[in-house]
Parts: C-alpha cells; structure tokens; sequence
C-alpha cells in the first residue's frame, strides 16, 4: 500500500538516522521508498526544507504528493524552499494534490513545533511494524496516512456549473440591449477565464497523476530487478 509517512523528531541527528533507518528497511525489503525530505521548524516558527542529494527520485514527478504536503505543513517559505529544491509545491499546495485528509495535516502541524524536525517520505509498506519499531527507536513519534486515489469528480462537477452560467449569460446577453450586453461581455470573458483556468489545473493534476503513477512502476520494476542480481546462486 502506497502511504505518506512522516516522523516527528526533537533533533536534526535523529531525522538523518530515520532516513538512514528507512533505506536500511528498503534495502531489507521490507518498503520502497518514493520520496523524502526532511522539514525543519525554526525557533521563531518558519520552516526550512532539507533534503538529500541521494541519487532517489525527490524533486521528481514522484515527489508531487510530497511536495503538496511539505508546502501544507511547513507553509508559504517551506512551499517555496521545496518549489526551489525541485519539490512540486507551491500553488499546488491542497489537500487533494497531496492525496491525505485535512485531519492527518493538522495533526503533523500541532506536533511539528519549533525546533523540531519532520521526515516526510512517500513510501509503499504492507507491514507498519518494521518502520514503527525503528522510528520510535531513534525517539520518533510516526504518522501515516494511506495515499487517496486522485480526484477529479470535484474538480469536473465545478467546471460544469461554471459552464452552465456561461451559457446562461451568452443566452442573455443576445437578448440584451447595448449597454447591459457591454457589462455581460464583462462578465462572461471573467467567467470563461476562470473555466479555462480550471480546466488547465484539473489537466495539470491529471498529467502529474499519470506520470506519478508511471514512474512509480519504473521504480518497482528497477528494484525488483536489483534484488533479482542480488539473489544467492545467480551465475555471473
């Protein structure tokens, strides 16, 4: 199950030895690792984005859901540090582009208090276990919330009512004397920018969901076929 995992520590030590935890448990097996960073809350209540330059797929299409949920979590300058850092964030910051529930981002909120730092990584894991026992180890408290699918149904039913006024005010506009059509022309070039500019992020969304889902299965294939050449008995 693909899930977003993030793990609140009181030290920045402690987050480089979660992440060094979690690819020690990818390396075992036991998950595969998407996407991390690491957040940091300062003292006076800004945020920073850290993140490795270990050759994984972050600031990838992969990090998409990841970089949603940085930006909701360390807010504006953490969204703009990932959007620098190659994180997708920034305007696409919502909760659906990060695909968890609004109770699941305010409960990281509350915990990720100043001078505290979050491991924030996409992961796919069929066992909590493993990562709970190696996270609370190192002095972690976790939360995961499982990825929702992407939706778009919101998004669609939105448009078509936007639509539906548009037609409306063409098909009072014709009947309109010069004046009143002059501010229905206003009206309707305002409304047919802001469906325009709906369809364009539903399209965007859509597209990043595609190439997420398609370079997730690359990863899978790719670390499938390592573990394959590590295998005891193969001929070389």
């Amino acid at each position: 199950m693909d899930r977003m995992l993030v793990v609140i520590f009181d030290r920045e030590s402690q987050a480089d030895e979660g992440k060094n935890a979690l690819f020690q448990l990818e390396d075992e097996g036991a998950i595969v690792v998407y996407a991390y960073a690491v957040v940091a809350r300062n003292a006076e209540g800004t945020a920073t984005v850290r993140q490795s330059d270990d050759p994984r797929p972050v600031g990838t299409v992969i990090g998409t859901s990841l970089g949603a949920l940085i930006g909701l979590i360390a807010g504006p300058i953490g969204a703009a540090l990932g959007a620098a850092a190659g994180l997708v964030v920034g305007g696409t910051t919502d909760v659906d582009h990060a695909r968890v529930g609004e109770d699941f981002v305010e409960d990281i909120r509350q915990k990720l208090l100043p001078e505290k730092f979050a491991l924030v990584a996409e992961i796919q894991e069929d066992w909590t276990t493993p990562v709970d026992t190696r996270m609370e180890a190192l002095g972690g408290t976790v939360f995961r919330r499982a990825l929702s699918e992407v939706r778009h149904t919101a998004n669609e039913e939105e448009t078509a009512a936007m639509k539906a006024d548009l037609a409306q005010m063409r098909a009072e506009q014709a009947m309109a004397h010069a004046d009143r059509k002059a501010k229905l022309q206003e009206k309707i070039n305002e409304l047919d920018s802001k469906i325009q500019a709906q369809l364009e992020k539903s399209k965007q969304r859509r597209q990043a969901a595609e190439a997420q889902a398609k370079a997730k299965v690359e990863i899978l294939k790719a670390k499938a076929a390592a573990l394959k050449a590590r295998a005891p008995g193969r001929h070389v």
